[in-house]
Parts: structure tokens; sequence; C-alpha cells
């Protein structure tokens, strides 16, 4: 009897041993080529490595690339270099190159592009110069492949960025001179790669260069005139999803980089003139802006990242001294280049010693052109892995120096003694936004109140609806139900959104009640034209609403989407200059103007203050802003200069309360006036009134 349950134990146990081992047959192998392993691995070093990395003082951008050496064929070679991640890897790529262009201060660059476009050439063109005859002399590259070396270190990434943010700097000449020089510096990198890799593959023929200059003017002119129109049209036109709008951003990127390819060139310039052909049609800090951040620094850009790190091989870095020799030449003529660029540009301008090392911390940060066009470079055999290396090390080296440098600099300059800020606290209003069901387009009114928000937001939007004591408890329900549904907006903007719904039997006392009782700063309204009553000026409600409160009313139309704006009108009633709010009202325009990246135009109707009084009046409130003003005879006057605007401007009066200063009998009609214009879009601003000391906020100190 024993011999048989010993003969069934071994028998049980031979299966269970054969099960196990066919289950761990079938377990994936290391190197892990399963997209989905590959996924998951990847996904968790994206989490955990920036994480790390920042705790010894270092960007997380460099923990992503070193998470992927440790993990990739020259690591511990948990993963492999298989099609999943090449794919990821290079839409990560186009994708960065894409938010690069985005994100460029067009303004700040038309604000002072003379500062741009001198520091821009200066700081990549010297950079450049000697680094070509640098790599050429003592790496022995030949020409071309020397000019995309250089190009790759002659480039600039704002590494510090987060501290001239933070010690308030972001409106310092200087500073500005580097942010609108990224454009410059950029884009030439771009195109040297375009030529070279172009002259590199196929040699060097006057037909060639032709050819890819050729290239370069249609691709360029071709998005600049196509993406912003087609732009402005599908978002007037289609569903206010933003998830369609992120889809269609998307597609018209990959296309871009996908014609820049059909063209000879390389992917990452179509991301990259993509980018800044949209960087006027997207709202900062709205809900699609903030769609394309997240994506992009949660999925695409750490993949990229990810993808450069399996590339390096640290034993390449250890075992030989070609990479250290590189890295030294790179870092050799990096550092000396940018201090000189920055001196002789400093020179030009008068700058200061601070500003100059502000200047310096700015520019030799290393990171997203340098990579992009070290892996272009390596991946067509330009560039061996002893290049690539030595670029990553470039990189680290760049990610210490730069912000050590800005901030040992950028505290000297914004303490010094002679020093003032040009800015005050930033100013974040609490908004108070009353929704009703019959309200038109009330995602656009969501738009236009985290447009006017500063970013981040510290403070909420209040949605607010006020039901009148004979409604239903479904209609309550269904009133509740909206204003969940439309603070799902906020939190895809990351704007803090609080709800509410009240119960009055005068809707206008219901809003005035909770602007008191939240503090708001700032109401927003929407007005619908067909519902006013006759004899008033908006309609019953906020007709109420503006005398009953003294806070900034915004009432507005909005009959296209906020970011289609072209550019924003400011018309300025007879002596509203001398209003005591006219201060914020500026600040409030100059916000949407900033946040929507468009010029802004005033007109002045009649000569109660000159055009270059106001011009004075509003360059004297933040933010700094070019604005020119210009005078029309009489309110008839402003009648045909409203006839003539575009429909995709956005007319902005100053209307104050009714007797205040600048107050005229003719600003009942405005609001019908306007709305039968071709503009198809209006936020008129009755301006703060019964606080004249709260103008100083809004003043610039120098």
């Amino acid at each position: 009897m024993t011999h048989v349950v010993g003969v069934v134990e071994y028998a049980v146990g031979g299966a269970i041993a054969g099960n196990l081992t066919a289950v761990l047959d079938r377990f994936p192998a290391v190197p892990f080529e399963q997209p989905v392993v590959v996924l998951a691995l990847a996904l968790a070093s994206f989490l955990v490595a920036p994480i790390l990395i920042e705790r010894v003082g270092l960007p997380g951008i460099v923990g992503i690339v070193l998470s992927g050496t440790a993990l990739g064929p020259n690591g511990f070679g948990i993963l492999a270099r298989g099609e999943a991640v090449i794919l990821l890897g290079n839409a990560g790529l186009v994708y960065l190159l894409f938010t690069v262009g985005l994100e460029l201060d067009l303004r700040r660059f038309f604000t002072a592009p003379q500062d741009a476009a001198l520091f821009g050439a200066v700081s990549f063109g010297l950079p450049f110069l000697v680094g070509t005859a640098a790599t050429m002399v003592l790496l022995g590259f030949d020409l071309w492949a020397g000019m995309l070396l250089a190009a790759v270190f002659a480039t600039h990434t704002l590494l510090a960025y987060p501290v001239v943010n933070k010690l308030n700097l972001t409106k310092n000449s200087a500073v500005t001179a580097v942010f609108g020089g990224i454009l410059f510096t950029d884009t030439a990198g771009l195109i040297v790669l375009a030529l070279a890799l172009g002259v590199i593959q196929d040699g060097l023929t006057v037909w060639l260069v032709a050819e890819i200059l050729f290239a370069l003017l249609l691709l360029f002119g071709g998005l600049w005139l196509v993406v912003p129109p087609l732009a402005r049209w599908f978002f007037r036109n289609t569903s206010q999803e933003s998830y369609f709008e992120f889809l269609f951003v998307a597609t018209l990127v990959f296309g871009a980089a996908s014609l820049a390819e059909g063209l000879g060139l390389a992917a990452i310039l179509g991301a990259f003139v993509a980018g800044i052909a949209l960087n006027r049609e997207i709202a900062r800090g709205g809900p699609l802006m903030n769609r394309i951040e997240f994506f992009g620094n949660a999925f695409f850009i750490p993949f990229f990242l990810f993808h450069v790190g399996m590339l390096v091989d640290p034993a390449v870095i250890v075992s030989g001294t070609e990479t250290l020799w590189i890295s030294a030449v790179i870092l050799g003529v990096l550092f000396p280049t940018k201090i000189i660029a920055a001196g002789a540009v400093g020179a030009i301008q008068g700058y200061s010693r601070d500003e100059v090392g502000v200047l310096v911390g700015l520019s030799v940060g290393q990171a997203a052109a340098a990579l992009a066009i070290t892996l272009l470079g390596f991946e067509v055999g330009v560039f061996s892995a002893d290049v690539l290396n030595a670029v990553v090390v470039m990189i680290l080296v760049t990610a210490i120096v730069s912000p050590w440098l800005t901030e040992r600099y950028g505290f000297r300059l914004a303490t010094a003694a002679d020093v003032e800020s040009t800015a005050g606290e930033p100013y974040d209003p609490r908004v108070l936004l009353p929704l009703s069901r019959t309200a038109e387009f009330q995602t656009r009114l969501l738009e236009l109140a985290f447009v006017v928000k500063q970013s981040p937001a510290s403070t909420p939007v209040h949605l607010l609806t006020v039901c009148k004591p004979d409604a239903t408890d479904e209609e309550l329900a269904t009133a509740e139900a909206d204003l969940q549904s439309a603070a799902e907006t906020g939190s895809a903007a990351e704007v803090p959104v609080a709800v509410e719904t009240r119960v009055n039997h005068s809707v206008a006392s219901g809003i005035s009640r909770a602007a008191v009782e939240t503090r708001a700063d700032l109401i927003v309204l929407g007005w619908e034209p067909s519902r006013s009553l006759a004899g008033r000026v908006f309609g019953d409600t906020i007709d109420q609403v503006r005398k009953r409160t003294t806070d900034p009313v915004l009432v507005s139309r909005l009959g296209r989407p906020i970011n289609t704006t072209s550019r924003l009108l400011l018309v300025f009633p007879p002596a509203v200059g001398y209003h005591e709010g006219f201060a914020e009202s500026i600040f409030l325009a100059k916000r949407i103007a900033e946040k929507l990246g468009v010029p802004v135009e005033a007109v002045t109707v009649g000569s109660r203050l000159t055009p270059e009084r106001y011009e004075q009046l509003i360059g004297a409130v933040d933010p700094e802003m070019t604005v020119s003003v210009s005078t029309v005879d009489g309110w008839r006057g402003l009648q045909s200069r409203l006839a003539e605007a575009d429909p995709a401007e956005l007319v902005v009066p100053i209307k104050p309360r009714e007797g205040a200063v600048g107050w005229a009998p003719e600003l009942r009609r405005l609001p019908k006036q306007i709305a039968v214009a071709p503009p198809e879009a209006f936020v008129i601003i009755t301006p703060r009134q019964g606080d004249p000391g709260y103008a100083a906020r809004f003043l610039r100190l120098d």
C-alpha cells in the first residue's frame, strides 16, 4: 500500500513539475520584446526614475535616459530595443520638437525681435563656427559631420527656466532675449541638420542644395499658410470635446512630419514648424494645451528619452578614452563660446554683469534639440556610439551647471539694490462664472474664465447656477449635473473649480450675494442678444448684476472659440482713461492677449485723451506689451472701424457703469452694434468701482 501511495505521489509531483515547466517556458524570456511587457517596465521607469534623480538635484529627464541605459541591451539587458521601442521613441522625438515650437513665446519675440535676433545669431553662430573648426581639427570630422555636431551644442534648452520664473525675472530684457533667441537657434540647428544629412547621404551638388532650400521653403511656407486657418476653421466648426481637438492637433503634427519626410527633410523639422504654426491657435492654460502637455510629458517624450538611453553604451565610456575626449572637446567649445557670446551681446545691449551671468546660465543648457539632432545623426551613421555617449555626458554636465549659474547670478539680479522687479505678486483672480441652461456656448465661457486666470491657478473658478424657488427637484438635479459636467472641463485645464446651486427669487440677487460670499475678484457673464429686453443695455439680469456689484464684470458673447482669435481690439470711450479701474481693465485685456498669443490694437473715441497719453497709461500696466492706439472720429467713426474689422478679431470695449467716469449714453447701444459687426466675439469690461487703491497692484514699478 505504501508503495502505491509513493507511486501516486511521484506521478502527481511529476505532473505538477511538468506543468510548472510548461508555464515557465511560456513566460517571456529576457531580454523582453513583448510590447505589453516593454510598456509596463517603461512606464514604471517614467514614474520612478525622475523622482529618484531629482533628489540629487538633476532634472527628471536625466533619470529617464539613465533608466533606458540600465534596462537596455547595453545595461542589464532586461529590455530589447525592439520595434515597439523604436516606434514610440521616434514618435516621441517628433512630439518633442512639436512642443518646442508650440511653447516658443512668440509674443515676447515680437515685442523686441531685434534683441532676440541679436542674441540668437551670436549665441548660435559663435559656437557653431568654432565648434565646426574644433571638431574637424581635434576629432578628425569632415566638414558636414563637424557642422552637424557643432549644431548640436550651438542650440540651447531652457533647463533653468524654473529658476528665473521663481526669481520673478521672466520680464527682464536680457531673459526675454534668451527666450526669443530659441526661435533662431533651434530653427538654425534644424536647417543645418537638413542640409548636412542631405549632403552626407547624397553628396554636395548645386542641384541638391537648391532642392533642399526649395523643400525648406515649401515646408515653412505651406505649413504657415495652411495650418493656422485650418486650425481656426476646425476649432470654430467642430465639437467642443477637447479630445477631438487633441486628435486634430496630433494629426496635423504627424502629418507635417510626414510631409517633411516626403520632401526629403527630417520629420522633426516638419513637427517643429507645425508647432510654430499652431503657436497662436492654442490658448495657454486651456484644456487643449494641458492635454497636449500632459500626453507629451507623461508618454511620448519620456519614450524618446528612454529610447536614447537604450542607445547609450556605458562600457564604451568606461573602457576607452574616445567618448571622454569627444566630451572634453564639446564642453571645451560650448562653455567658452557661450560665455563670449553672452558677453558680446551684453556689451552691445548694456546689460549688467549679473544679467550676462544669467544669459550664460540659460544658454548653456542642452537637452531637446541636442538629443534630437544627435539621434538622427547616429541613426544615419554620421555619428558613432562614442559621439552619442559624449552628447549624453554633455547633457548631464549642463544639467548641473545651467541651473547653478542661473540661480547664482539670478539671485544677485533679483536682489540688487538698483534693480527692482517690474511685476508685483502674480495675480490670480477668484472668478465667479454664473451659468444657465439657456446660455450659449458654456464651454467657451469656461475657456474665457480660464484665460484670465494665472498659470498655474491657485484660486478657484466658482461655477454658479441660480434657480427660482418654484424649480422642481428634477430641475435642480439637472442644474447640479450640468455644473459637475462643466467642472470636468476645469479639471482638464488644471484649474480648481467650485460648484454651487442657489435658490433665489432674483437671479441677479443670487449672483450678487455669491460674489460677496465667494470674495470674487471678477464676474464673467455670457450675453444672448435675443433675450435682452427693450431699453436695456444687456438685459435685466446682467444690468442688475452690474448695478449691485463693484467688481469688474466681463460680459461676453463668443460666437467662436476664443483660441481662434487673430487680434484683440480695445475700444476706449471718451475719458475712460481717468477711471479708477482702467489699469485693472487693461491688465485683464493684456492677460487675455498674452494667453492667446495675439497682438493688441486700441482705438479711442474722440480726443479727450490723446493716443500718446493712452499708450503711456497702457505701458504702465503689466504685462509688458506693445499696444498701438489710434483715434476714430466719434461713435460713427467707431461703427465704421467695427464694420471693417476681421471676423477673427476679439473686440474688448471698456464700458463703465452709468454715471461713472468715462460713461457715455452711446454705450447703451454699443453691445448690439458690436453684435451685428463682422467680429464674432467680444468681451465688454465693466471696470472696478469704489476701490481706487486696488489699481496699484497692476502698475509696473520701473
